[in-house]
């Protein structure tokens, strides 16, 4: 695909923002915890991986070479792993009670799947010797 970087970048900075925005809201507490935000839990701060895993994808997919553009399969694929993981520990019921899943967690994961197959489709000149 000639706009797989492109698209990819995109993936990336609609990734980053919704670390920003919440994730899910539970309702016996009165919390809303978002990937920065999850203040009066054990969750820590789920998205600050996420962060950085994409601060450096956008480098590589800038980065207009071989060795870059495999990197950054790993590094898209373990940003989505992460996602995954924060989907799967964010929307978990406890104690029978089970938090209200926004929206923001659900493009999460959506974005940070695009982003993995936009890095298996880089484009990229090689040169024949």
């Amino acid at each position: 695909m000639k706009n797989s970087q492109v698209v990819g970048i995109l993936m990336v900075i609609i990734v980053i923002a919704t670390c920003f925005f919440p994730w899910v809201f539970i309702e016996s507490k009165q919390l809303s915890v978002s990937g920065l935000n999850a203040v009066g839990t054990n969750f820590g701060k789920p998205g600050k991986m996420i962060l950085y895993l994409a601060s450096i994808s956008i480098v590589l997919f800038l980065v207009n070479k071989i060795w870059a553009k495999r990197i950054n399969v790993f590094v898209t694929s373990f940003c989505f792993a992460w996602a995954i993981r924060n989907y799967l520990i964010l929307s978990a019921c406890f104690a029978g009670e089970c938090p209200e899943k926004k929206l923001a967690l659900y493009i999460l994961v959506v974005a940070s799947a695009i982003m993995m197959v936009m890095s298996f489709l880089p484009k990229i000149k090689i040169q024949d010797n």
